[in-house]
């Protein structure tokens, strides 16, 4: 009989039992919890101002790394969205703008000047750096921030840590995986134990229309 038993956790990392669960499906759980569950993060950057000595290629790069809360229940992948549209909507999209405003003094700007337009899609820690700004110089910008999983990019990735360790069983291993903060650890296993079914599911049916 298998089984899932969680040993520890916390709103970072959760570690957790599997016991009775083949090893490539253990594995599979393992990488999908790294870079298979669905999160949030900044896609698209309209730069109306920038006149600080980032690049603005290097401003929306640090932008799109920046960890993002995710609701899972309120909003669809684009691909997924009824909307079908490159454009998207208010169910697949989100949008966050920042203007630093012109300043006299040297400052860094920090993740707590993103302002977004739902307060369940937000940066998740408001001292991250995004770019030093001298006296005279400006950034305003509009973001747009989506679903998206870490296979297509990194700035998806669900954790940042997933790691499968043996046990003194054979049949017991131990799942070990750190949030990026996106989610808590705990959605991030329940998720990976979807998607791991679902792509089971999807396969089986693959399966059965070529045996047809």
């Amino acid at each position: 009989m298998s089984s899932l038993e969680v040993i520890s956790k916390d709103n970072q990392k959760i570690a957790v039992k599997l016991s009775g669960v083949p090893l490539q499906y253990a594995n599979a759980l393992r990488r999908v919890c790294l870079n298979g569950v669905p999160v949030f993060a900044i896609d698209t950057v309209d730069i109306i101002e920038n006149s600080s000595v980032l690049p603005d290629e290097g401003l929306a790069h640090r932008l799109g790394l920046i960890p993002i809360t995710t609701d899972l229940g309120r909003f669809n992948e684009p691909s997924k969205c009824q909307c079908q549209s490159e454009a998207g909507c208010s169910n697949c999209k989100v949008m966050l703008v920042l203007d630093s405003g012109d300043s006299d003094v040297t400052r860094t700007i920090l993740s707590n000047e993103l302002s977004s337009e739902d307060d369940s899609i937000k940066p998740v820690s408001d001292k991250i750096p995004i770019v030093q700004l001298a006296p005279g110089q400006r950034i305003k910008i509009e973001c747009y921030a989506r679903l998206g999983r870490g296979t297509e990019h990194a700035k998806w990735n669900s954790a940042n840590i997933s790691i499968l360790t043996d046990t003194d069983k054979e049949d017991v291993k131990v799942l070990t995986v750190e949030s990026t903060g996106s989610l808590n650890p705990e959605q991030i296993i329940i998720s990976g134990v979807d998607e791991v079914s679902n792509r089971l599911g999807q396969f089986k049916d693959m399966i059965d229309t070529i045996e047809e």
